[in-house]
């Protein structure tokens, strides 16, 4: 009995020990909101209880009502691992510690995704001249102000390229939601015009080929990088080398896995990436705060000129390294 009890202790002591090793690497995973949390949940918990299994990981999803809320998360080291556009990724790699590790590949081979402008097939608006004749007199739909697909280069080649601010002035209202929301909004006529992305319209069209239907495209940007994932430089090395494993390799072979990665938004799998993918996005975000500065009639000529001439280093950094 002595003997049975040391050994039931022993056991004991063991479980004491190895369960908190099991759970020694809590992370959370941060994904933006392009969708409600109940469809973000459906479509990525999969592919987390295969990163958990496979990693011996303990990854919990982490959703926020915005972009900034995920990207506040890991400044604070509530969230370690984030899915991001291109330009709250550039946030998250400024402010929070982040590093871009890895960015998606599209299961119809492209190299990314383009924003839209949309409207409702019924509606007033057939061409963008139709949209600019009066703005005033337009509901705008726009995205999250940290979206790429869904302000920042719309708001690029869009309307700074036809000298219209988006903002309560210029046009009737600005309604910022999300993806899916301005999606919707278009489809029932709630909004007159809104800002979304191919990846979006892709998913309705296989998903809802009746509501895609009535969706008339009015505005097609450039390409814009695929989206990028996102850890803190602080994670221990060991850690983002499982991280690299996982979704480098991930969906490569695997029918189920690259069922998985269909299922959420018509991903194939991850492929390596860096910093360095965030270049362009950066170049556009430095052009428009040069704007802002030369329109700025409260700074005095040499504060302007000096402080767009500090912008103006900095792009020509970006295209430097661009190069190289």
């Amino acid at each position: 009995m002595k003997l049975l009890r040391s050994i039931l202790a022993a056991s004991a002591a063991c479980l004491a020990f190895a369960a908190p090793a099991a759970h020694a690497e809590d992370l959370s995973f941060g994904i933006i909101s392009t969708d409600s949390s109940a469809v973000l949940k459906q479509r990525w918990q999969p592919f987390i209880d295969d990163l958990n299994r496979q990693t011996g990981l303990h990854v919990q999803a982490f959703f926020a009502t915005d972009y900034a809320g995920i990207i506040e998360a890991m400044r604070f080291n509530k969230v370690q691992i984030g899915y991001f556009g291109n330009a709250s990724a550039m946030e998250a790699v400024d402010r929070s510690s982040g590093e871009v590790f890895a960015k998606v590949l599209y299961a119809n081979g492209d190299a990314g995704y383009k924003s839209v402008l949309i409207t409702n097939v019924n509606s007033r608006f057939k061409t963008l001249d139709d949209v600019f004749r009066n703005t005033k007199d337009v509901t705008l739909g726009y995205g999250d102000p940290n979206s790429t697909s869904g302000t920042l280069i719309p708001g690029y080649y869009l309307f700074a390229q036809h000298n219209v601010p988006v903002n309560q002035t210029t046009f009737k209202t600005v309604l910022p939601s999300s993806h899916e929301a301005n999606l919707l909004a278009v489809v029932n006529n709630k909004v007159d015009i809104a800002t979304n992305n191919t990846i979006e319209l892709g998913t309705l069209e296989k998903k809802n080929p009746e509501l895609f239907k009535q969706v008339r495209v009015l505005w097609t940007s450039p390409l814009i990088p695929s989206d990028p994932l996102v850890y803190r430089k602080d994670l221990p090395e060991a850690t983002r080398q499982k991280l690299r494993d996982f979704f480098y390799h991930y969906a490569k072979t695997d029918p189920r896995e690259k069922q998985i990665m269909a299922g959420i938004t018509g991903y194939a799998g991850f492929t390596p990436s860096t910093d360095a993918q965030l270049n362009p996005i950066r170049q556009i975000a430095l052009f428009q705060q040069k704007q802002k500065i030369a329109a700025n009639s409260n700074l005095s000529a040499d504060d302007r000129k000096n402080q767009i001439a500090a912008i103006d280093a900095k792009i020509d950094a970006l295209n430097a390294s661009s190069k190289q």
